[in-house]
């Protein structure tokens, strides 16, 4: 499989093999159960539906419950679709653990960013503001953002104050420190989307799997 389901636990520090202290982030990724497989036949293409972490059918629509019964699943959480990897076969019921990620370098981290709500341009876009002098009056303020007669509007994408974070962000290359097979937990070197118990999606690295390809 290309990736898996997690929640984000929080961050530690470890020991790397050289007794360097290195920062990392811990990812209790799975165990996923195996709820729909495809195949080309039928769907065009390889891949399984997973679900993850336990819920009471009460909770659920009644196609939803009839998903999961029609492979024998208890119902789950959430519901995702990956890719398989070549040769690779799974069926309805199986489950899968961190253990797809052992001897994997780097992983590509999905999950939604904390929500900042309404800020200006200082915070949102990192601009330095007006004077600090009492009679500026434009301490934190965006300044003009129009022109004159021509075009007489305002550009697309110009830096304004807005809605920040709250966003879908994936985080690519990020280093594997260690896979804990016995707790499910995936350490990885470097900062992740999201609070604490955030959802993620783990994926293994694009770039680094494509660049190895072509080495090969």
């Amino acid at each position: 499989m290309q990736g898996l389901l997690a929640r984000k636990i929080g961050q530690t520090e470890i020991f790397d093999d050289r007794g360097v202290q290195v920062h990392v982030t811990v990812l209790q990724v799975g165990p996923c159960v195996v709820v729909q497989r495809k195949n080309v036949a039928k769907d065009g293409y390889e891949a399984v539906q997973v679900g993850f972490e336990e819920q009471k059918e009460s909770r659920m629509t009644k196609p939803v419950r009839g998903h999961y019964a029609k492979s024998g699943v208890p119902v789950r959480r959430v519901l995702r679709e990956f890719p398989l990897d070549s040769g690779e076969d799974l069926k309805p019921g199986e489950a899968v653990t961190v253990s797809i990620f052992d001897g994997v370098s780097h992983v590509d981290v999905t999950g939604v960013t904390k929500g900042k709500g309404f800020q200006g341009v200082v915070r949102r876009h990192g601009m330095t503001g007006g004077l600090a002098g009492h009679g500026s009056m434009m301490h934190r303020r965006i300044g003009a953002i129009g022109n004159r007669t021509w075009p007489a509007r305002v550009f697309k994408n110009k830096r304004m104050p807005g809605q920040m974070g709250n966003v879908q962000m994936t985080v690519q290359n990020l280093k594997v420190a260690q896979v804990r097979l016995e707790d499910n937990v995936l350490l990885v070197r470097g900062a992740v989307p999201g609070p604490v118990g955030a959802l993620l999606v783990v994926r293994k690295a694009l770039k680094k799997t494509a660049k190895a390809a072509t080495k090969s």
